[in-house]
């Protein structure tokens, strides 16, 4: 959460890239340092261990503050760590 810039509770959309599946749900925070991403839940059954998932958040902004606007983009490794 943290690496990323996401808050507890904060809406996220989970895009499955091993099967295509698109959930929306929420965050949970888990044990820091951990590198674990679990989904709980009906949005278990969406996805297996060892498929490759993108977390996309979105905001609501005006249009200048939108243009300055720089995303948090994170590519952890296999082990779900950051280099």
């Amino acid at each position: 959460l943290e690496a990323a810039n996401l808050l507890e509770g904060e809406k996220v959309q989970i895009v499955n890239v091993n099967n295509g599946e698109r959930i929306e749900t929420y965050t949970i925070k888990g044990e820091r340092g951990s590198g674990m991403v679990c989904l709980n839940g009906p949005a278990a059954r969406r996805v297996q261990v060892g498929d490759i998932i993108i977390i996309i958040s979105y905001a609501s902004m005006g249009f200048e503050e939108a243009k300055t606007f720089k995303p948090a983009i994170i590519f952890p490794d296999n082990d779900n760590k950051l280099s």
